[in-house]
């Protein structure tokens, strides 16, 4: 919004010729969406506690989680307000990027929301039907998918994805683009899901994440960068820059309510759409193999899930003392914010290595 109604004055007004610079339209949005967090998170954990929505521990959870029933969840609500509104103000919101990225979180924080609303005001046990919440991850990825395929923004590499360390070489998914999408989105919403089971856990992950992608988002599309690095150039998605700055900021803004111990969870509302968010900002800029290296804590969070359910289902044994991999730790003895940090601290090496992949070619 700011873009459209400062920039075309520069001529009258030089200072205005800043709007056009990604990097400080990025960095004022990451500090907008700090102070919006500041601002209505204490508004808005006020009325879901006087709501009474509050979150009910599994009991199969760890026993010392007990004590957490009843803390305020839906705080995703905080998180998607502090990332959608400095997004339409600092960005080029008629970017088809940023229309998609968007379109990506409204559209995950939506159905987590549901999915909440149900378990914790409707009191239905498990939420939303898996197969519901699947079917609106399926509906997104198609939607997405299909839209890179026909737009402009995207050109002959609509299809392609890069692959690490290989230089000069892109890989077409071909007929298959669009299931690789749904793929991409469905398990990159549902990793954020199983990941957030203890306290900032999953916000700080994903702010690493959001980082990590500002940089690469910022790199794609400067003409110069891309062609140092020797990446597939796409000229609008420098705007995505902007969204992750406020997913940052968004994120250490959650974080100060979230950090141990919580004085509000952000649910599926929040996890749901910070992950279907990631995924779909991997796909945006091409580097969804990349993704698999950036978000290495979530990628093990669930396969410690699948690994223990299988297990437990053929030889009827656990794997670990429970799942996800986290609370396994918990299990042993470390402290929440032991498992915390040191999961924090395994993310920024698995972002800083995504980063070191584009010159290890």
């Amino acid at each position: 919004m700011f873009y459209y109604l400062f920039y075309p004055l520069r001529d009258v007004i030089s200072g205005f010729n800043i709007f056009q610079y990604i990097t400080f339209r990025a960095a004022s949005a990451a500090i907008t969406a700090l102070l919006i967090s500041f601002v209505f998170g204490p508004i808005i954990i006020r009325l879901l506690r006087k709501h009474q929505i509050g979150e009910e521990i599994r009991e199969e959870g760890p026993e010392h989680h007990k004590v957490k029933s009843g803390t305020p969840t839906m705080g995703g609500i905080i998180i998607l307000i502090a990332v959608i509104v400095p997004t339409l103000l600092w960005a080029r919101v008629l970017n088809t990027y940023i229309l998609l990225i968007l379109l990506a979180t409204i559209w995950m924080g939506v159905v987590g929301f549901i999915d909440d609303w149900m378990k914790v005001v409707k009191k239905f046990p498990k939420g939303l039907i898996g197969r519901y919440k699947i079917a609106g991850q399926v509906a997104l990825g198609t939607i997405v998918g299909v839209t890179i395929l026909f737009a402009d923004d995207f050109g002959q590499f609509a299809t392609y994805t890069q692959v690490p360390f290989f230089k000069n070489y892109q890989f077409d998914f071909w007929y298959f683009y669009v299931p690789m999408v749904i793929f991409v989105i469905t398990a990159s919403s549902n990793a954020v899901n199983l990941t957030d089971g203890i306290d900032g856990l999953a916000i700080g992950l994903v702010g690493i994440c959001a980082l990590a992608l500002a940089v690469i988002a910022y790199v794609t599309g400067h003409v110069n960068f891309s062609d140092y690095l020797n990446i597939m150039y796409f000229p609008g998605a420098g705007e995505l820059a902007v969204y992750c700055a406020a997913l940052v900021g968004a994120s250490l803004g959650f974080l100060w309510f979230n950090c141990h111990p919580a004085s509000v969870f952000m649910g599926d509302t929040g996890s749901l759409a910070l992950g279907g968010a990631i995924g779909t900002l991997a796909i945006l800029l091409k580097k969804e193999l990349f993704l698999i290296i950036m978000g290495g804590v979530f990628i093990a969070e669930t396969l410690s899930v699948i690994l223990q359910v299988w297990s437990f289902k053929r030889r009827g044994k656990r794997i670990f003392k429970m799942a996800p991999i986290h609370h396994h730790f918990e299990l042993l003895g470390w402290h929440e914010s032991k498992v915390v940090i040191r999961f924090w601290i395994i993310g920024i090496l698995f972002a800083l290595l995504s980063l070191t992949m584009f010159k290890i070619r």
